[in-house]
């Protein structure tokens, strides 16, 4: 068995700690898994074995068919042994192996013998066992034992078989079903865990019945619920029932759902209480008097010892806070007793919820608290904290000096993107909503794009002074700090910064002829967008002694909104040929015009060979690679890397079906082509894809394997290997064409004519592009992951992507361009955000672990910046990855 954790070295300071499955091999725990044939079995070694195999498969290893099969087996032998911790050992690597339906009758005998057994630990063990691996047919058989074991007097033994309903219920619900009073008799259990799993069950069982489940619930909030985990299901239904009805039973005649949350909060246990406070809360239409209670028990919560209890009750009054902030007032006290928590997360809440239900003559004490805080926290608790002082100032527009001031003194520490975003964006709000703020908020922006580190905020700055910078009182102090970005900046600042000195130039005529001067020494920047930028403006504002348009015309050049799509006029501008009429901006449309994507469905489609299954099991690549290794002349080309999905070739419903699969190597591409012939009436032979290769000029190819013989409805494959450059990704445009002699089959007899024709089918083009290269694999902590490799292999750059009709869709184009593996969830945008950020993993081609950090963020109402940071074990993968996105 698993060793616990101990010390790796009792003197060190840092309390590294070493795992007991450190280093493992699976190769060395299948030769150790033959100790499950020795004839006289050591049940504390097979214990050990079973338990490396175990941690193997959790840690996503796999195993190939024989190797599983070849567990699988030995570990049945296991059986004839009577100790305890074994046999508990043998029923979980059972139920992970998942063995298939040919396999599963070699332990079903066993299993149900198991399930009658009068060793209670072996009758519920097998339970969940069966119902795991076996399919409707083998449960019909043994529905009866299923449906005695859940009204079972040993709580295990039923608690079992509801886990098991549970699981069946999703696969076979007709079976469960039929269930209904034996589980309805098990949620009047007196053990706790029996009536919690029946409560669960019986509730997935009518969940798509309202009436149903608002009668289960009716019956129950009489009184006859003991267990503290049903009685908090309990409290979840009644709250969906209230949700379902309409209308809030609060405010009705009939008070008896609301009625029984109440009087959940004087339960003894601490959970149901919990539980019953939240549910009151998320009401809809709740009024404060009936909050009173709930609050009430939350803020005793605040005090307790145990730090779980105290981070529920303030995080839950923090979103109360946000549609009743005068019910949580009466607890700001003992919140302000949790801002110096041991627990940041706790001291977090507290802090954002003060803010939120504080009044102004608070506002001076808690900025003070808040200051000492915020070095000790991460970046995403610090976001939390500005979002909250954003409205705090909002709601005490008088406060804003000492609030101001506080932004500003964390926007010059250290912090990422999104953090500082989030502190500009707030100050940028409270610019525009208070004008008093408006001297000293651009002051601090100034300061800050002094030594800014994030080309994107830079420019959004510039922007924004450019906007709110001419009409202050001494528009003149501003232009120092613009100007200096011209020399000390990248292009794109650059650029930026001569925008907004022609902006002041255009709306402050005592400062047009410094303006001048400046705008002229931008005319020798080696960047051509800041050189055409600022001749541009100096020829708009007559610096350069042409005739000046009307005033208003250039204020609407330089400060009005462009409501032309870019798109529509880059194709205007494409179109239009040179003559003696200008090209007339007018002419441009204003619509966009939508344009699908034109994804081919090859609905319908019989599977092609190997490459039919697109969701494939961990064993297609093992497939895939014994494929591969049982051609001779594949064997020299060294490890395979990866295979990709099949990628179709042919329309659906078409004479011949086609797909491909490309299999990646260091020096080498395959392509195998996946052939099925839908025709009865022809046999094809000799089939060979001819590939062209004029628009992948790096590519050469060096082998060739024909189909000899492709009868109707029969896959089969052909290959055609490549030779490319070492190491980082090569793109490349393939066109296909396939070639076959086809012979007629007489439909009688099922014999082809001796003489055949030869033919050819025009087949789609392939592309190899750069997420070919990349294997997705996800790491557990993407954090930890990030620290360890180190800032020296980072490469950071930004870069904008256009107009999108969502940040989502701009999310999802850069993953599928990486082709790398989304990790923490992170690839799922929330609605309406104008900012997110994307963490990426994968293992580069040359087994090069990269990660991939992607900040998102609008420009504008459609236009989408991004800035990529990458790190990896070698740094011309983190070039490489630029590279790929700069050509995307």
């Amino acid at each position: 068995m698993a060793q616990p954790l101990v010390k790796k070295d009792d003197d060190r300071d840092d309390e590294d700690e070493y795992s007991p499955f450190l280093g493992i091999e699976k190769g060395a725990v299948l030769q150790e898994a033959r100790v499950f044939n020795d004839p006289q079995l050591d049940a504390r070694r097979c214990s050990q074995v079973i338990t490396k195999l175990l941690y193997l498969l959790n840690q996503g290893e796999s195993f190939t068919k024989v190797e599983a099969t070849e567990v699988f087996f030995s570990v049945t032998k296991l059986f004839q042994s009577r100790d305890l911790g074994l046999r508990r050992m043998v029923y979980l690597i059972i139920k992970e192996l998942s063995p298939s339906a040919d396999e599963v009758i070699i332990v079903t005998s066993s299993l149900m013998k198991d399930m009658n057994s009068k060793t209670d630990m072996y009758r519920a063990n097998a339970i969940r066992v069966l119902c795991r691996i076996t399919d409707g047919t083998l449960l019909t058989q043994i529905e009866r034992y299923l449906k005695q074991a859940i009204v079972d007097k040993n709580p295990v033994v039923a608690s079992a078989a509801l886990v098991s309903g549970i699981h069946i219920l999703q696969t076979n619900p007709d079976i469960v079903k039929r269930w209904s009073n034996e589980v309805q008799e098990a949620v009047q259990s007196r053990a706790a865990l029996v009536q919690f799993h029946a409560l669960a069950l019986l509730h997935q069982i009518r969940q798509n019945d309202r009436l149903a489940v608002s009668k289960l619930v009716t019956s129950l909030t009489r009184g006859t619920v003991r267990s503290p985990l049903a009685q908090c299901l309990l409290i979840r239904y009644t709250s969906q029932v209230i949700r379902e009805s309409g209308n809030n039973n609060t405010q009705s005649g009939d008070r008896l759902f609301y009625d029984y949350l109440e009087s959940c909060l004087r339960h003894k246990s601490e959970m149901v209480i919990f539980e019953a406070a939240k549910a009151i809360t998320e009401l809809n239409g709740v009024t404060s008097r009936e909050l009173t209670p709930a609050i009430t028990v939350l803020q005793l919560f605040l005090s307790s010892s145990k730090p779980v209890l105290r981070f529920a009750a303030v995080r839950t009054l923090n979103k109360v806070a946000m549609t009743h902030p005068m019910a949580v007032t009466n607890c700001n006290i003992d919140m302000e007793s949790l801002i110096s928590d041991q627990n940041r997360s706790i001291a977090t809440l507290a802090i954002t919820t003060l803010l939120k239900t504080g009044n102004e003559s608070s506002v001076d004490r808690l900025m003070k608290q808040i200051t000492n805080f915020m070095s000790d926290i991460a970046d995403e608790f610090k976001i939390v904290v500005v979002e909250a002082i954003r409205s705090l100032c909002l709601k005490f527009p008088l406060k804003y000096r000492s609030l101001m001031n506080f932004l500003s003194s964390i926007l010059r520490e250290e912090g990422g993107f999104d953090y500082k975003k989030a502190i500009v964006d707030s100050i940028v709000i409270l610019i525009r909503d208070i004008p008093d703020a408006k001297e000293s908020g651009l002051l601090h922006l100034c300061e800050f794009i002094e030594d800014c580190e994030f080309t994107y905020l830079s420019t959004q700055i510039l922007h924004f002074l450019g906007v709110e910078g001419p009409k202050t009182l001494d528009p003149s102090k501003y232009i120092r700090y613009i100007y200096n970005r011209v020399h000390l900046e990248n292009a794109t600042v650059r650029a930026s910064a001569v925008s907004t000195l022609a902006k002041f130039g255009a709306a402050v005529d005592g400062l047009k002829p410094h303006i001048f001067v400046l705008l002229r020494r931008c005319l020798f920047d080696n960047d051509d967008e800041v050189r055409d930028r600022a001749t541009l403006y100096l020829n708009t504002l007559g610096g350069d002694g042409s005739v000046v348009e009307t005033d208003k015309d250039v204020k609407d050049f330089l400060f009005g909104s462009f409501d032309i799509p870019l798109v529509n006029l880059e194709t205007s501008l494409k179109n239009y040929e040179p003559s003696e009429e200008a090209f007339d901006i007018n002419s441009v449309p204003k619509v966009v015009k939508s344009q699908p994507l034109a994804e081919k469905k090859a609905t319908g489609k019989k599977p092609t060979g190997l490459g039919a299954p697109l969701s494939a099991p961990p064993s297609t690549a093992d497939a895939y690679e014994r494929l591969l290794l049982s051609i001779p002349e594949f064997a020299n080309f060294g490890k395979h890397f990866k295979s990709s999905p099949p990628v179709e070739l042919t329309e659906a419903e078409t004479e011949y079906a086609v797909n491909v699969v490309k299999h990646i190597f260091d020096r080498h591409v395959v392509f195998q082509y996946n052939c099925t012939n839908t025709i009865p009436e022809q046999l094809l032979e000799d089939v060979i894809v001819i590939v062209d290769a004029s628009e992948a000029e790096e590519f050469s190819e060096v082998f060739a394997k024909p189909l000899r013989s492709l009868p109707y409805d029969s896959p089969g494959q052909t290959f055609v290997a490549f030779e490319k450059p070492e190491g980082l990704p090569t793109a490349g445009k393939f066109s296909n064409i396939l070639k076959f002699i086809v012979k007629e089959v007489d439909q009688t007899t099922g014999e082809a004519d001796d003489d055949g024709v030869e033919d050819e089918y025009q087949l789609e083009d392939l592309e190899v592009v750069a997420a070919d290269y990349i294997l997705k694999v996800g790491v557990s902590n993407f954090r930890n992951a990030w620290e360890s490799m180190g800032p020296d292999s980072e490469r950071v750059d930004e870069y904008g992507l256009g107009p999108r009709d969502s940040l989502a869709e701009a999310v999802n184009t850069v993953i599928n361009l990486l082709g790398m593996q989304p990790c923490e969830g992170t690839e799922v945008v929330p609605p309406n955000s104008r900012s997110h950020t994307c963490l990426l993993s994968g293992v580069f081609i040359g087994n090069v672990k990269v990660l991939v950090r992607l900040s998102f963020g609008l420009d504008g109402p459609k236009d989408v910046a991004m800035k990529l940071s990458v790190r990896s074990e070698d740094e011309a993968v983190s070039d490489a990855i630029h590279e790929i996105v700069a050509s995307g």
